[in-house]
């Protein structure tokens, strides 16, 4: 397993801020002080065998770098996902955390057992279990391949299948001794779950968001514009986009010859955004590029094509932006490479997926009958790209998934929590004044209650029947209504409880047992939360265990005795996640 290497600086524009010391009595090794990144893989790698009673690691691991962050205070963290026996392994991910001399101080670990399954042999065939997939997600099934399952408390051989339907992939693992289903997860992430189109359906709405006109002049002074002399093509050029959504925009384009465009960024990695022309593929390559002669894109309604082209490229690249100026990510993945996206995907898909596969973001048209617009809003673009922000590191994945397609499980939740969290902040970069900065997701979506979740009051979503505090049984939650526990911590974290106006949006947090909170303002929030999901948090993290990560995170940007880190500490207790209410076992 080949994994490219990428080396993160956290930027948090935070200078004079005290940072936590490395604990006393830690390993400490002759390092450079500034190590490669290829010194402090192996460093973290020797580290984990060393202490392989805290890591976990043990005969028959292999340890693949998948990420390097350095942080300007000195620590060094390296992200891995395992093998053991050469099996790729579920569940197997960690981070070993380094002081600057690359001395251990830490992991953060996502199986606390042996990875090691309790079978060595498959008694199933990869025939067998590519059939027994493609029967539980009623799909075609590709090839089967081994692997070991370490989550949910133990370990097992298993095949893990991709099924593909018409418009649905599925991933599923198959026990390699008993048959036996373990998971049947989408691969693809849904903005609108299940659970919620069925909950429109039964209320009879209908969602017809309003959309623009398309007037007004073009944005200009775009960075890396040519002017109209340009002879080299291709090359930066400024554009207009007529969005159905946010109203006239700015775009950069690329001039490919004389009087000629397309709708590709090339100061954003070539950032790009195709039509699907109404087919199923996961083949970026196979989408049409958008070209034309005016360098205008859109009318600002449906009966052009373009005009939800024109909002998804400006989503993306303000979602990129977000994430490059406020922590230096370059990408979704941080490797510099294109985010892209498809509009008019499928045919009456009434919803917007962060598609892995693809690598690229898929956008339905609607059903023309529930939801009549393409599902192109600026903060559904900011939380579908920041799914894969997550996937990229900690790869939050939910517990268990229905027979519906519906998932559970606090990961999972706290997953779609920080695509709303994300999300709402790309707005707030925005500064759209056609899409009002705020702590409201899905707001221009048109729903009779005004929006689709929301930071600060989590339960007024009556469609999700989102929550606002956890409880024991938060885990048998579906994900964006168990998102309201994090979300809600957030929000108060940053803007802190009860009534609150920004931009014209009223606010008024609850807490669990009336415990008073002041925020400490969303960019330090946000820092914290960025933080804390990629160095510390691994794909089966749970609220508890979040607000340990926030905690942490807290600590390295303003020390442990900080106002920061005690105001972590009372968010989390406001939403009623303490280190007295953890639960004893874990799921």
């Amino acid at each position: 397993m080949a994994v490219a290497v990428a080396v993160v600086t956290a930027a948090t524009g935070l200078a004079g801020t005290a940072f936590a010391a490395p604990s006393p009595g830690v390993e400490r090794s002759a390092a450079s002080a500034a190590p490669s990144a290829t010194a402090v893989v192996e460093a973290a790698r020797t580290a984990a065998f060393a202490h392989a009673s805290a890591t976990g690691v043990s005969q028959g691991d292999d340890l693949h770098a998948q990420d390097v962050m350095i942080d300007p205070e000195g620590a060094r963290h390296v992200r891995f996902v395992r093998t053991h026996n050469d099996l790729p392994v579920l569940g197997g991910d960690l981070v070993v955390h380094l002081d600057r001399r690359l001395g251990y101080t830490g992991v953060t670990r996502a199986a606390d057992h042996a990875v090691k399954p309790a079978a060595a042999k498959a008694k199933l065939t990869a025939g067998q279990a590519a059939a027994k997939a493609a029967q539980a997600a009623k799909g075609d099934a590709g090839s089967a391949r081994l692997v070991v399952d370490a989550r949910g408390g133990a370990s097992a051989l298993a095949y893990q299948v991709t099924v593909t339907g018409k418009d649905s992939a599925r991933t599923v693992v198959v026990d390699a001794v008993t048959g036996k289903v373990r998971s049947n997860t989408p691969t693809r992430d849904e903005f609108l779950s299940p659970k919620l189109l069925d909950a429109l359906r039964e209320r009879g709405e209908t969602l017809d968001p309003a959309t623009g006109t398309g007037s007004g002049a073009a944005v200009s002074g775009l960075v890396g514009s040519r002017g109209a002399g340009a002879a080299a093509y291709p090359s930066a050029a400024k554009g207009t986009g007529k969005t159905l959504f946010v109203g006239t925009v700015g775009l950069t384009t690329t001039q490919t010859s004389r009087g000629h465009y397309q709708l590709k960024d090339p100061n954003r990695y070539g950032t790009e955004t195709r039509d699907a022309k109404g087919s199923y593929t996961e083949k970026f390559s196979a989408g049409t590029k958008l070209t034309n002669t005016t360098n205008v894109w859109g009318n600002g309604a449906t009966t052009s094509r373009v005009s939800a082209a024109a909002d998804a490229q400006y989503g993306i690249t303000k979602t990129l932006d977000f994430y490059k100026s406020t922590f230096q990510r370059k990408g979704i993945a941080n490797n510099s490479k294109p985010a892209q996206a498809m509009v008019h995907w499928g045919k009456q898909v009434a919803n917007a997926f962060w598609d892995p596969t693809c690598n690229c973001m898929l956008y339905g048209d609607g059903d023309g009958q529930m939801f009549k617009k393409p599902l192109v809003v600026l903060d559904v673009t900011g939380h579908e790209l920041t799914h894969g922000v997550v996937e990229a590191t900690a790869n939050l994945q939910p517990t268990f998934v229905d027979s519906d397609g519906n998932q559970y499980g606090e990961p999972g939740s706290l997953n779609e929590s920080l695509a709303d969290i994300f999300g709402s902040n790309v707005e707030f970069y925005a500064k759209n004044t056609k899409d009002t900065p705020d702590y409201l997701v899905g707001e221009k979506l048109g729903l009779a209650q005004k929006f689709l979740r929301r930071l600060d009051h989590p339960s007024l979503d009556k469609l999700e029947g989102t929550i606002d505090y956890w409880s024991e049984d938060t885990y048998y939650t579906e994900v964006h209504a168990g998102s309201g526990v994090s979300s809600h911590a957030y929000y108060l974290l940053a803007e802190g409880s009860g009534k609150k106006t920004i931009n014209g949006v009223n606010y008024n947090s609850p807490t669990y047992h009336n415990i008073a909170v002041k925020g400490i303002g969303r960019t330090k929030a946000t820092a914290i939360y960025y933080r804390a999901l990629t160095r510390y948090m691994v794909s089966t993290t749970d609220f508890h265990q979040a607000r340990t990560a926030t905690l942490k995170a807290a600590k390295d940007l303003y020390g442990a005795s900080s106002t920061e880190y005690k105001t972590v500490d009372k968010s989390w207790a406001a939403v009623n996640v303490t280190a007295a209410n953890t639960p004893s076992v874990r799921h």
